[in-house]
Protein backbone atom coordinates (compact mmCIF):
# COMPACT_ATOMS: atom_id res chain seq x y z
CA UNK A 1 0.00 0.00 0.00
CA UNK A 2 1.09 3.21 -0.86
CA UNK A 3 2.22 6.29 1.37
CA UNK A 4 -0.97 8.62 1.66
CA UNK A 5 -1.07 12.28 3.22
CA UNK A 6 -3.23 14.86 3.41
CA UNK A 7 -1.52 17.92 1.71
CA UNK A 8 -3.12 21.50 3.43
CA UNK A 9 -1.99 22.97 0.37
CA UNK A 10 -4.26 20.91 -1.48
CA UNK A 11 -6.92 19.70 0.79
CA UNK A 12 -6.50 16.27 -0.71
CA UNK A 13 -5.23 12.91 0.73
CA UNK A 14 -2.45 11.96 -1.63
CA UNK A 15 -0.07 9.55 -2.25
CA UNK A 16 3.55 10.29 -1.27
CA UNK A 17 6.71 9.74 -3.36
CA UNK A 18 9.23 11.88 -2.32
CA UNK A 19 11.41 14.20 -4.84
CA UNK A 20 14.50 12.01 -4.43
CA UNK A 21 13.74 8.20 -4.66
CA UNK A 22 14.42 6.66 -1.16
CA UNK A 23 14.99 10.24 0.65
CA UNK A 24 12.54 12.37 2.24
CA UNK A 25 13.25 16.10 3.27
CA UNK A 26 11.15 17.24 6.11
CA UNK A 27 11.20 21.01 7.71
CA UNK A 28 9.61 21.12 10.94
CA UNK A 29 9.33 24.27 12.77
CA UNK A 30 10.51 24.24 16.21
CA UNK A 31 10.20 26.36 19.54
CA UNK A 32 10.11 30.07 20.50
CA UNK A 33 12.67 29.86 22.84
CA UNK A 34 10.83 32.55 25.13
CA UNK A 35 9.48 29.92 27.73
CA UNK A 36 9.24 25.72 28.15
CA UNK A 37 7.49 24.09 25.73
CA UNK A 38 3.87 23.29 26.35
CA UNK A 39 2.23 19.80 25.73
CA UNK A 40 0.09 21.86 23.16
CA UNK A 41 3.79 22.23 21.25
CA UNK A 42 4.38 18.61 22.05
CA UNK A 43 1.28 17.30 20.15
CA UNK A 44 2.81 18.67 17.14
CA UNK A 45 6.74 17.10 18.08
CA UNK A 46 5.62 14.05 18.65
CA UNK A 47 3.22 13.93 15.48
CA UNK A 48 6.39 14.97 13.78
CA UNK A 49 8.36 11.93 15.45
CA UNK A 50 5.98 10.03 14.72
CA UNK A 51 5.75 10.92 10.80
CA UNK A 52 9.83 10.46 10.56
CA UNK A 53 9.90 7.15 12.12
CA UNK A 54 7.37 6.22 10.02
CA UNK A 55 8.84 6.78 7.06
CA UNK A 56 12.20 5.38 8.13
CA UNK A 57 9.96 2.57 9.25
CA UNK A 58 9.29 2.15 5.42
CA UNK A 59 12.42 2.29 4.48
CA UNK A 60 13.01 5.76 3.35
CA UNK A 61 16.35 7.89 4.71
CA UNK A 62 14.65 10.69 6.47
CA UNK A 63 16.72 14.55 6.81
CA UNK A 64 14.68 16.51 9.10
CA UNK A 65 15.50 20.19 9.90
CA UNK A 66 14.02 21.83 13.34
CA UNK A 67 14.26 25.45 13.69
CA UNK A 68 14.68 27.39 17.48
CA UNK A 69 13.44 30.59 16.77
CA UNK A 70 15.90 32.59 19.21
CA UNK A 71 15.25 36.01 17.86
CA UNK A 72 11.64 37.23 17.16
CA UNK A 73 8.96 40.11 18.92
CA UNK A 74 8.63 37.31 21.85
CA UNK A 75 12.29 36.68 22.62
CA UNK A 76 13.31 40.32 22.56
CA UNK A 77 10.23 41.49 24.92
CA UNK A 78 11.25 38.42 27.61
CA UNK A 79 14.90 39.10 27.58
CA UNK A 80 13.99 42.88 28.12
CA UNK A 81 11.69 42.35 30.75
CA UNK A 82 14.34 39.90 32.43
CA UNK A 83 17.35 42.62 31.99
CA UNK A 84 19.60 39.83 30.10
CA UNK A 85 20.90 39.17 26.71
CA UNK A 86 19.26 37.70 24.31
CA UNK A 87 21.35 34.33 24.04
CA UNK A 88 21.48 34.28 28.41
CA UNK A 89 17.44 34.72 28.24
CA UNK A 90 16.89 31.81 25.40
CA UNK A 91 19.67 29.61 26.43
CA UNK A 92 17.99 27.69 29.76
CA UNK A 93 14.40 27.42 27.52
CA UNK A 94 16.73 25.37 24.53
CA UNK A 95 18.64 23.33 26.96
CA UNK A 96 15.07 22.43 28.33
CA UNK A 97 13.57 21.77 25.34
CA UNK A 98 15.97 19.43 24.24
CA UNK A 99 15.98 17.89 28.20
CA UNK A 100 11.82 17.16 27.21
CA UNK A 101 12.42 15.50 23.61
CA UNK A 102 14.68 13.20 25.64
CA UNK A 103 11.78 12.60 28.04
CA UNK A 104 9.22 12.15 25.48
CA UNK A 105 11.41 10.23 23.12
CA UNK A 106 11.21 12.63 20.52
CA UNK A 107 13.86 11.68 17.75
CA UNK A 108 16.69 14.29 17.54
CA UNK A 109 16.57 16.48 14.28
CA UNK A 110 19.70 15.99 12.03
CA UNK A 111 20.12 19.93 12.35
CA UNK A 112 18.59 22.48 14.50
CA UNK A 113 19.45 25.70 13.33
CA UNK A 114 19.17 28.40 15.61
CA UNK A 115 17.49 32.17 13.91
CA UNK A 116 20.92 34.06 15.89
CA UNK A 117 23.27 31.83 14.26
CA UNK A 118 25.73 34.39 11.41
CA UNK A 119 25.62 31.83 8.78
CA UNK A 120 21.73 31.81 8.74
CA UNK A 121 21.27 35.79 9.56
CA UNK A 122 23.99 36.05 6.48
CA UNK A 123 21.06 33.78 4.09
CA UNK A 124 18.47 35.86 5.39
CA UNK A 125 19.75 39.52 4.41
CA UNK A 126 21.12 37.64 0.82
CA UNK A 127 17.60 36.26 0.47
CA UNK A 128 15.72 39.49 1.08
CA UNK A 129 18.25 41.58 -0.99
CA UNK A 130 17.03 39.11 -3.71
CA UNK A 131 13.20 40.09 -3.34
CA UNK A 132 14.35 43.49 -3.30
CA UNK A 133 16.31 43.05 -6.65
CA UNK A 134 12.87 41.30 -8.06
CA UNK A 135 10.60 43.77 -6.99
CA UNK A 136 8.97 41.81 -4.40
CA UNK A 137 10.43 43.62 -1.33
CA UNK A 138 11.15 47.18 -0.56
CA UNK A 139 12.61 49.51 1.79
CA UNK A 140 9.69 51.38 3.61
CA UNK A 141 9.64 54.58 5.05
CA UNK A 142 10.31 53.43 8.72
CA UNK A 143 13.51 51.77 6.97
CA UNK A 144 12.25 48.48 7.29
CA UNK A 145 11.80 46.31 4.17
CA UNK A 146 8.36 44.23 3.41
CA UNK A 147 7.43 41.92 1.11
CA UNK A 148 4.90 43.06 -1.35
CA UNK A 149 2.52 40.67 -1.61
CA UNK A 150 0.50 41.56 -4.54
CA UNK A 151 3.55 40.35 -6.47
CA UNK A 152 3.20 36.84 -5.73
CA UNK A 153 -0.24 36.28 -7.34
CA UNK A 154 -0.10 32.86 -5.37
CA UNK A 155 -0.42 34.39 -1.97
CA UNK A 156 -3.06 32.74 0.10
CA UNK A 157 -3.35 29.22 -1.62
CA UNK A 158 -2.15 27.40 1.80
CA UNK A 159 -4.63 28.79 4.11
CA UNK A 160 -7.42 29.04 0.94
CA UNK A 161 -8.07 33.01 1.63
CA UNK A 162 -9.02 35.33 -1.08
CA UNK A 163 -6.71 38.49 -0.86
CA UNK A 164 -9.88 40.94 -2.83
CA UNK A 165 -12.18 39.60 -0.31
CA UNK A 166 -10.04 40.76 2.69
CA UNK A 167 -9.43 44.35 4.11
CA UNK A 168 -5.66 44.31 3.53
CA UNK A 169 -3.61 46.86 5.84
CA UNK A 170 -0.89 48.59 3.80
CA UNK A 171 2.24 47.08 6.16
CA UNK A 172 2.22 44.44 9.07
CA UNK A 173 5.72 44.70 11.54
CA UNK A 174 4.70 42.28 13.96
CA UNK A 175 5.08 38.93 13.82
CA UNK A 176 1.73 37.15 14.53
CA UNK A 177 -1.67 38.42 13.39
CA UNK A 178 -4.21 37.75 11.74
CA UNK A 179 -6.04 37.55 8.50
CA UNK A 180 -8.27 40.14 8.86
CA UNK A 181 -5.20 42.38 9.06
CA UNK A 182 -3.66 40.78 6.15
CA UNK A 183 -0.76 42.82 4.00
CA UNK A 184 2.86 43.23 3.13
CA UNK A 185 4.86 41.38 5.98
CA UNK A 186 8.10 42.70 7.60
CA UNK A 187 10.71 40.83 5.85
CA UNK A 188 13.56 43.45 7.85
CA UNK A 189 12.54 45.00 10.97
CA UNK A 190 14.51 48.58 10.99
CA UNK A 191 15.84 49.03 14.98
CA UNK A 192 14.51 50.56 17.05
CA UNK A 193 14.20 51.23 21.20
CA UNK A 194 11.93 48.46 21.72
CA UNK A 195 14.62 46.28 20.13
CA UNK A 196 17.15 46.80 22.71
CA UNK A 197 20.85 45.46 21.23
CA UNK A 198 19.27 42.64 19.40
CA UNK A 199 20.25 43.95 16.13
CA UNK A 200 23.06 43.38 13.06
CA UNK A 201 24.23 45.61 10.28
CA UNK A 202 22.62 45.29 6.59
CA UNK A 203 21.99 47.03 3.14
CA UNK A 204 19.51 48.86 4.70
CA UNK A 205 20.58 49.76 8.01
CA UNK A 206 20.68 47.80 11.61
CA UNK A 207 17.86 45.97 12.46
CA UNK A 208 16.95 42.49 12.72
CA UNK A 209 14.91 39.49 10.50
CA UNK A 210 11.57 38.84 10.71
CA UNK A 211 9.92 35.72 11.90
CA UNK A 212 9.04 34.30 8.78
CA UNK A 213 12.02 35.02 6.72
CA UNK A 214 14.44 32.85 9.36
CA UNK A 215 12.87 29.67 8.52
CA UNK A 216 12.86 29.89 4.80
CA UNK A 217 16.52 30.80 5.23
CA UNK A 218 16.91 27.95 7.71
CA UNK A 219 14.86 25.26 5.33
CA UNK A 220 16.56 26.31 2.15
CA UNK A 221 20.52 26.70 3.45
CA UNK A 222 20.07 23.56 5.08
CA UNK A 223 18.08 21.23 2.81
CA UNK A 224 18.13 23.22 -0.28
CA UNK A 225 15.35 24.93 -3.18
CA UNK A 226 12.90 22.29 -2.71
CA UNK A 227 11.58 19.90 -0.07
CA UNK A 228 9.47 17.41 0.39
CA UNK A 229 7.15 18.04 3.66
CA UNK A 230 6.97 21.11 5.91
CA UNK A 231 5.01 20.63 9.27
CA UNK A 232 3.37 22.43 12.02
CA UNK A 233 0.92 23.13 14.05
CA UNK A 234 -2.45 24.77 12.34
CA UNK A 235 -1.81 27.78 13.62
CA UNK A 236 1.26 28.45 11.66
CA UNK A 237 -0.50 27.87 8.34
CA UNK A 238 -1.51 31.78 8.49
CA UNK A 239 0.23 33.61 8.21
CA UNK A 240 3.86 32.13 8.83
CA UNK A 241 3.39 29.73 6.26
CA UNK A 242 1.57 31.29 4.04
CA UNK A 243 4.94 34.03 4.31
CA UNK A 244 7.49 31.00 3.68
CA UNK A 245 5.60 29.82 0.43
CA UNK A 246 6.01 33.56 -0.51
CA UNK A 247 9.24 34.90 -0.23
CA UNK A 248 10.98 31.33 -0.64
CA UNK A 249 9.53 30.82 -4.44
CA UNK A 250 9.83 34.43 -5.51
CA UNK A 251 13.93 33.77 -4.27
CA UNK A 252 14.16 30.49 -5.91
CA UNK A 253 11.59 30.32 -9.11
CA UNK A 254 10.77 26.45 -7.67
CA UNK A 255 7.82 25.06 -5.54
CA UNK A 256 8.71 25.30 -1.86
CA UNK A 257 6.74 22.29 0.22
CA UNK A 258 5.37 19.81 -2.07
CA UNK A 259 3.05 18.45 1.11
CA UNK A 260 2.21 20.38 4.01
CA UNK A 261 1.34 18.53 7.16
CA UNK A 262 -0.69 20.49 9.98
CA UNK A 263 -1.89 18.59 13.39
CA UNK A 264 -4.87 20.35 14.71
CA UNK A 265 -4.93 22.33 18.56
CA UNK A 266 -5.01 20.61 21.49
CA UNK A 267 -7.36 21.33 24.48
CA UNK A 268 -7.01 20.73 28.24
CA UNK A 269 -9.89 19.41 29.73
CA UNK A 270 -12.43 20.42 26.92
CA UNK A 271 -10.87 24.17 27.53
CA UNK A 272 -8.49 26.25 25.32
CA UNK A 273 -5.02 25.79 27.45
CA UNK A 274 -4.78 28.87 29.38
CA UNK A 275 -2.32 29.95 32.55
CA UNK A 276 -5.65 32.12 33.47
CA UNK A 277 -7.47 29.06 33.15
CA UNK A 278 -5.17 26.75 35.36
CA UNK A 279 -4.95 24.02 32.81
CA UNK A 280 -1.59 25.17 31.00
CA UNK A 281 0.71 22.65 31.37
CA UNK A 282 4.62 21.93 30.32
CA UNK A 283 5.89 18.71 30.50
CA UNK A 284 7.60 19.53 33.42
CA UNK A 285 4.43 20.48 35.05
CA UNK A 286 3.22 16.99 34.47
CA UNK A 287 6.07 14.83 35.56
CA UNK A 288 6.40 17.05 39.07
CA UNK A 289 2.70 15.27 39.15
CA UNK A 290 3.67 11.75 38.89
CA UNK A 291 3.26 10.94 35.18
CA UNK A 292 6.23 9.91 33.27
CA UNK A 293 6.90 11.15 29.54
CA UNK A 294 6.37 7.97 28.07
CA UNK A 295 2.80 8.08 29.42
CA UNK A 296 2.49 11.52 28.12
CA UNK A 297 3.97 10.48 24.72
CA UNK A 298 1.27 7.72 24.24
CA UNK A 299 -1.28 10.69 25.41
CA UNK A 300 -0.13 12.87 22.75
CA UNK A 301 0.04 10.10 20.02
CA UNK A 302 -3.30 8.16 20.34
CA UNK A 303 -5.26 10.37 18.52
CA UNK A 304 -4.71 11.01 14.81
CA UNK A 305 -3.26 14.35 13.88
CA UNK A 306 -5.59 16.10 12.11
CA UNK A 307 -8.61 15.37 14.69
CA UNK A 308 -8.92 17.59 18.01
CA UNK A 309 -7.22 16.43 20.54
CA UNK A 310 -8.72 16.54 24.46
CA UNK A 311 -5.77 15.89 27.20
CA UNK A 312 -7.30 15.09 30.01
CA UNK A 313 -6.05 13.22 33.72
CA UNK A 314 -8.12 10.35 32.52
CA UNK A 315 -6.22 10.29 29.56
CA UNK A 316 -3.13 10.08 30.96
CA UNK A 317 -4.61 7.17 33.27
CA UNK A 318 -5.81 5.42 30.09
CA UNK A 319 -2.48 6.05 28.82
CA UNK A 320 -1.24 4.34 31.60
CA UNK A 321 -3.07 1.58 31.61
CA UNK A 322 -2.54 0.74 28.03
CA UNK A 323 1.46 0.99 28.57
CA UNK A 324 0.98 -1.75 31.41
CA UNK A 325 -0.92 -4.33 29.50
CA UNK A 326 1.75 -3.59 26.59
CA UNK A 327 4.65 -4.41 29.29
CA UNK A 328 2.61 -7.45 30.37
CA UNK A 329 2.05 -8.89 26.89
CA UNK A 330 6.03 -8.00 26.23
CA UNK A 331 7.19 -10.04 29.39
CA UNK A 332 5.12 -12.98 28.02
CA UNK A 333 5.97 -12.98 24.85
CA UNK A 334 9.63 -13.07 25.49
CA UNK A 335 9.55 -15.76 27.85
CA UNK A 336 7.44 -17.44 25.66
CA UNK A 337 9.96 -17.22 22.65
CA UNK A 338 12.62 -18.59 24.94
CA UNK A 339 10.79 -21.54 26.26
CA UNK A 340 11.50 -23.62 23.58
CA UNK A 341 13.00 -23.94 19.56
CA UNK A 342 10.70 -25.08 17.06
CA UNK A 343 7.47 -23.72 15.44
CA UNK A 344 6.34 -21.43 12.50
CA UNK A 345 6.88 -17.38 12.89
CA UNK A 346 3.41 -15.96 12.01
CA UNK A 347 2.22 -14.80 8.34
CA UNK A 348 3.27 -11.28 7.38
CA UNK A 349 -0.02 -10.51 6.45
CA UNK A 350 -1.18 -10.95 10.14
CA UNK A 351 0.63 -8.55 10.78
CA UNK A 352 0.20 -5.69 8.19
CA UNK A 353 -2.72 -4.03 9.72
CA UNK A 354 -0.03 -1.81 11.76
CA UNK A 355 1.70 -0.33 9.08
CA UNK A 356 -0.97 -0.11 6.41
CA UNK A 357 -3.07 1.81 9.28
CA UNK A 358 0.17 4.36 9.40
CA UNK A 359 0.23 4.59 5.10
CA UNK A 360 -3.37 5.53 5.82
CA UNK A 361 -2.46 9.03 6.52
CA UNK A 362 -1.14 8.40 9.96
CA UNK A 363 -3.97 6.85 11.28
CA UNK A 364 -2.49 5.89 14.80
CA UNK A 365 -5.95 5.09 15.97
CA UNK A 366 -6.47 2.23 13.89
CA UNK A 367 -2.56 1.11 13.91
CA UNK A 368 -2.84 1.04 17.88
CA UNK A 369 -6.19 -0.99 17.52
CA UNK A 370 -4.29 -3.32 15.29
CA UNK A 371 -1.51 -3.83 18.28
CA UNK A 372 -4.10 -4.11 20.88
CA UNK A 373 -5.83 -7.16 18.90
CA UNK A 374 -2.66 -8.79 18.79
CA UNK A 375 -2.15 -8.48 22.28
CA UNK A 376 -5.70 -9.91 23.36
CA UNK A 377 -5.70 -12.36 20.66
CA UNK A 378 -1.81 -13.90 21.69
CA UNK A 379 -2.99 -13.36 25.46
CA UNK A 380 -5.78 -15.96 24.54
CA UNK A 381 -3.49 -18.47 22.83
CA UNK A 382 -1.16 -17.74 25.46
CA UNK A 383 -3.17 -18.95 28.70
CA UNK A 384 -4.08 -21.77 26.27
CA UNK A 385 -0.44 -22.94 25.38
CA UNK A 386 -1.24 -22.92 21.28
CA UNK A 387 1.30 -20.04 20.53
CA UNK A 388 4.44 -21.48 19.59
CA UNK A 389 7.66 -20.09 20.94
CA UNK A 390 8.79 -19.82 16.76
CA UNK A 391 5.10 -17.59 16.25
CA UNK A 392 5.96 -15.82 19.58
CA UNK A 393 9.85 -15.30 18.71
CA UNK A 394 8.18 -13.61 15.38
CA UNK A 395 6.05 -11.50 17.08
CA UNK A 396 8.91 -10.48 19.09
CA UNK A 397 10.50 -9.65 15.79
CA UNK A 398 7.65 -7.55 14.73
CA UNK A 399 6.97 -5.82 17.85
CA UNK A 400 11.07 -4.66 17.74
CA UNK A 401 9.64 -2.69 14.63
CA UNK A 402 6.46 -1.55 16.06
CA UNK A 403 8.21 -0.31 18.72
CA UNK A 404 10.76 1.80 16.40
CA UNK A 405 7.82 3.78 15.05
CA UNK A 406 6.13 4.70 18.41
CA UNK A 407 8.41 4.37 21.28
CA UNK A 408 6.51 2.94 24.03
CA UNK A 409 8.54 0.14 25.24
CA UNK A 410 9.33 -0.32 29.23
CA UNK A 411 12.07 1.53 31.41
CA UNK A 412 14.80 -1.13 31.49
CA UNK A 413 16.46 -0.52 35.24
CA UNK A 414 18.44 -2.64 37.50
CA UNK A 415 16.56 -4.52 40.07
CA UNK A 416 18.14 -2.57 43.18
CA UNK A 417 19.53 -4.52 45.88
CA UNK A 418 17.08 -3.64 48.43
CA UNK A 419 14.41 -4.90 46.43
CA UNK A 420 16.17 -7.82 45.49
CA UNK A 421 16.46 -8.67 49.50
CA UNK A 422 12.51 -7.47 49.82
CA UNK A 423 12.19 -10.33 46.86
CA UNK A 424 13.87 -13.07 48.59
CA UNK A 425 12.32 -12.69 51.75
CA UNK A 426 8.71 -12.64 49.91
CA UNK A 427 9.16 -15.56 48.41
CA UNK A 428 9.74 -17.32 52.10
CA UNK A 429 7.06 -16.12 53.06
CA UNK A 430 4.95 -17.30 50.63
CA UNK A 431 6.90 -21.12 50.69
CA UNK A 432 6.03 -20.99 54.29
CA UNK A 433 1.94 -19.91 53.64
CA UNK A 434 2.43 -16.58 55.34
CA UNK A 435 0.25 -14.56 53.14
CA UNK A 436 0.09 -11.54 55.39
CA UNK A 437 3.60 -11.36 55.29
CA UNK A 438 3.79 -11.80 51.79
CA UNK A 439 1.02 -9.19 51.20
CA UNK A 440 3.12 -6.56 53.45
CA UNK A 441 6.49 -7.02 51.71
CA UNK A 442 4.70 -6.48 48.26
CA UNK A 443 3.66 -3.26 49.49
CA UNK A 444 7.09 -2.40 50.79
CA UNK A 445 8.44 -3.22 47.26
CA UNK A 446 5.75 -0.99 45.82
CA UNK A 447 7.02 1.64 47.85
CA UNK A 448 10.61 1.48 46.28
CA UNK A 449 8.90 1.72 42.84
CA UNK A 450 8.77 -1.95 42.20
CA UNK A 451 5.38 -3.85 41.22
CA UNK A 452 5.66 -7.85 41.86
CA UNK A 453 3.26 -9.82 39.95
CA UNK A 454 2.89 -14.08 41.08
CA UNK A 455 3.25 -16.50 38.26
CA UNK A 456 3.63 -20.17 37.73
CA UNK A 457 7.40 -19.44 36.56
CA UNK A 458 7.28 -17.35 40.41
CA UNK A 459 7.86 -13.53 41.10
CA UNK A 460 7.92 -11.48 38.29
CA UNK A 461 8.91 -7.82 39.00
CA UNK A 462 9.10 -4.57 37.10
CA UNK A 463 9.15 -0.73 37.13
CA UNK A 464 5.79 0.93 38.71
CA UNK A 465 4.10 3.01 36.76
Amino acid sequence: MAIRFFNTLTREVEEFVPIEAGRVRIYTCGPTVYNFAHIGNFRAYVFEDLLQRHLEYRGHRVDRVMNLTDVDDKTIRGCRAAGLPLAEFTRPFKDGFFEDLESLRIKRADSFPEATEEVHIARMISMIGTLVEKGHAYRADDGSVYFRIRSFPAYGRLAHIVLDELQAGVRVRSDEYEKENVGDFALWKARDEADGDVWWESPWGQGRPGWHIECSAMATGILGPQIDIHCGGEDNIFPHHEAEIAQTECVTGLPFARFWLHCKHLHVEGAKMAKSAGNFFTLRDLEEKGWSGREVRYALISVKYREPLNFTFDGLAAARSALVRLDEWTVRLNEAAAASAGGESPALGELEAFGAALDDDLNISAALAAVFDLVRETNRRLDAGTLSAGEARGLVNWLAGVQSVLRLEAETAPVPEAVRTLLARRGEARAARDWKASDALRDEIASHGWLVKDTKQGQKVSRGV
